[in-house]
């Protein structure tokens, strides 16, 4: 089987979801990218800023809306390690995010294809596009071996 080289905003986002899990959060790693280009590169950070909203989508979003200087990030995709949670997702619609790229699925806490499926619903005010499974091997041996370290 021939193996391709991941994308370089996946790669970056694995680079993020690494230095999490060096600092102690969960290891999750985000990056949000226009035109081609990184814009904006965060990764978890709840422990260490007791803030439960620190996920890297949200941290993502923040920091390339200040970037953009807009609120709205349309024409913007999202690269993240993990199937963003409900209110990841809801900040994914909220921000107008065009494309969400995620590597690995989330059967306990994921809502895009998992859970609450937020994209699907009848009231969602924006759907981005989204596409899965790029990078999943290396994204959930990350996670594995975080939660293997801590039992």
């Amino acid at each position: 089987m021939t193996r391709w080289p991941l994308p370089e905003p996946m790669q970056a986002a694995l680079e993020q979801a690494r230095c999490a899990a060096d600092e102690g959060e969960v290891p999750i790693g985000a990056v949000i990218v226009k035109d081609g280009a990184i814009i904006a590169r965060a990764r978890n950070a709840p422990r260490g800023t007791c803030d439960p909203t620190a996920h890297a989508e949200v941290l993502a979003i923040r920091a390339a809306a200040a970037a953009l200087g807009q609120e709205r990030l349309e024409g913007c995709d999202l690269w993240v390690t993990l199937e963003p949670c409900a209110m990841c997702a809801g900040a994914i619609v909220h921000a107008r995010i065009a494309r969400v790229y995620y590597a690995a699925s989330d059967p306990k806490g994921g809502a895009v294809e998992h859970g609450g499926r937020i994209f699907d619903q009848p009231t969602c005010l924006h759907r981005p596009e989204v596409y899965s499974g790029m990078g999943e091997g290396a994204a959930a041996a990350l996670l594995q071996d975080f939660f293997r370290a801590r039992r």
